[in-house]
């Protein structure tokens, strides 16, 4: 019997949100973007993310695993993902981070609220 590579992905998300706060934890998801993107076309593309895999620890990741990811996240089918896509992607690889997302939205309202009120003040 023929054994299978099986990408496992720990969940470190939740413990990041802690530490570094909702705006942080966006912060960082965006730096994750850049390290992927292609930057050309300013998206992930399947040669980015190819290219790129070894970053995240996933060098070992198929072709298939990558067109497979590509359109986990692609909302609007062009192929490709750019950084809301990926940040949302993200947050649904993480189920912990799902469960909680009422609290983040909250969370990033109030903090957008609060610069608000300093911008008019």
């Amino acid at each position: 019997m023929g054994s299978r590579n099986v990408v496992v992905f720990e969940d470190f998300f939740p413990a990041m949100v802690e530490k570094l706060g909702a705006e942080g934890f966006m912060k960082e998801l965006s730096n994750g973007f850049q390290l992927l993107v292609d930057g050309d076309k300013g998206v992930i593309t399947f040669a980015s993310l190819k290219r790129n895999s070894a970053l995240l620890g996933l060098k070992e990741m198929s072709d298939e695993e990558v067109v497979c990811m590509l359109r986990e996240g692609d909302l609007d089918g062009d192929g490709a993902l750019n950084e809301m896509e990926f940040c949302t992607l993200m947050l649904r690889l993480s189920p912990e981070l799902m469960n909680n997302s009422r609290n983040l939205l909250v969370e990033a309202i109030l903090n957008f609220h609060a610069l608000c009120q300093i911008c008019i003040n």
